[in-house]
């Protein structure tokens, strides 16, 4: 195993390396981005970096002089335009790369508006890359006019950080209530208070149904419900999409994104995956999970088992979101919750616990670090207490570890 390359210079990727190399390996080791930069951070791009409170360097997950003294060849700016399972080689420009061991850490790409309707107008931004995020910089100012498409939590953390901002914000849902996919209507309700106290319309079961340009830069928007409103910027939060080109294009299975075993290896021996772009074996089915924490951890996963290790990836999913002065944290996944039970704390402390009868799904802490702590390790545990204990304030949520 001489030479491992890693296609997709993001939080996995740049994981993936460093952990192959903090293993032993000593091969040659390769990290290929697309991008002109070395690996960062995203979470922070549509939040501190976009208010102007953190540096670009500060974004950086490692400085580049890691990459050198770690002898990982960091190729920045550069796509991978083909792969070649038969011959192990990968395309680069007019370069062919030959490869022993072969990681797809490609993320994912959002999902845009159709030029139809007037997705592809100066002035409608989407946000997944530090490109991305600068592009809009300039327009959000103070007294400026947005509309956000999209009330997940992308499009909710456009909308406080644009808020902040001094901008006049417009957020619209075609669902019913905004996170509707992803969190009980308990959290919709409390966010959606949260955004109008902060001054954001939010529109709810209204889509959009165009823009209006002028000289090819958006000026207006045309909703669902025939309403018009003037506007000077976009910000489209609908949702990505993982990044499956390169692999399919290499013949490779795709079920849900690059579909892997519980190793994170692909249909083919010597080719694995990781992060957003991977699909795994979970509960009897398949999963993809989007956040930072799987993507570092599966990627280290992988790393050890492309060097022998054989260990099954088992996920703790947890999430956050930052949202104006409140943080909301996520532990374990909701799916099939049929009851949620609220508890309140001090200082705003508020969570929603997720149960499926009996058992404890998963948790959102607003505001509420204690909370989630206690109940990630309880889900991590296997353990589900009462439901009432959950509810009430005169319970100590650390005494139920010991139960």
């Amino acid at each position: 195993m001489s030479h491992i390359i890693v296609i997709g210079a993001g939080q996995a990727g740049a994981s993936l390396v460093a952990k192959l190399r903090n293993s032993g390996f000593d091969g040659d080791l390769t990290l290929i981005g697309a991008e002109p930069v070395p690996p960062y951070q995203r979470p922070p791009l549509s939040k501190a970096y976009l208010l102007g409170e953190m540096e670009l360097e500060r974004l950086f997950l490692r400085p580049e002089s890691f990459y050198t003294d770690q002898n990982i060849a960091l190729r920045k700016g550069k796509a991978v335009t083909a792969i070649d399972p038969a011959e192990k080689t990968v395309t680069v420009g007019d370069e062919v790369i030959r490869y022993d061991q072969l990681a797809l850490t490609t993320g994912s790409e959002p999902r845009r508006l159709p030029a139809a309707i007037g997705g592809d107008l100066d002035g409608v931004h989407v946000v997944r890359t530090l490109s991305d995020v600068d592009a809009m910089s300039s327009a959000v100012t103070q007294g400026a006019r947005a509309l956000i498409v999209g009330g997940g939590y992308i499009g909710l953390e456009a909308a406080a950080v644009a808020a902040k901002r001094g901008v006049r914000v417009t957020l619209v849902e075609m669902a019913e209530r905004i996170l509707q996919r992803v969190a009980a209507p308990q959290t919709s309700d409390y966010f959606r208070a949260l955004h109008t106290a902060h001054g954001v319309e939010i529109r709810e079961g209204i889509g959009l149904d165009h823009l209006i340009g002028e000289e090819g830069k958006v000026t207006g928007a045309v909703l669902s419900d025939g309403s018009e409103i003037d506007l000077d910027f976009v910000i489209v939060g609908v949702g990505i999409t993982p990044s499956t080109a390169l692999a399919e294009m290499a013949g490779l299975t795709i079920d849900n994104g690059i579909a892997v075993d519980e190793l994170g290896r692909t249909s083919d021996p010597a080719i694995w995956a990781a992060g957003d772009c991977a699909s795994f074996p979970y509960a009897g089915g398949r999963l993809r999970l989007e956040s930072v924490p799987n993507a570092i951890d599966q990627a280290e996963c992988v790393a050890a088992n492309i060097l022998g290790a054989a260990t099954p990836y088992v996920p703790k999913p947890w999430f956050w979101s930052d949202q104006y002065d409140v943080k909301l944290q996520i532990a374990g996944l909701n799916t099939g919750y049929d009851r949620v039970v609220t508890r309140t704390g001090d200082k705003g402390a508020v969570s929603f616990w997720y149960f499926a009868g009996n058992t404890l799904l998963a948790v959102d802490a607003m505001t509420d670090p204690r909370g989630y702590m206690i109940g990630k390790r309880l889900i991590e545990a296997g353990k589900s207490p009462a439901p009432e204990a959950i509810a009430d304030p005169g319970t100590d949520l650390k005494s139920l570890l010991r139960a």
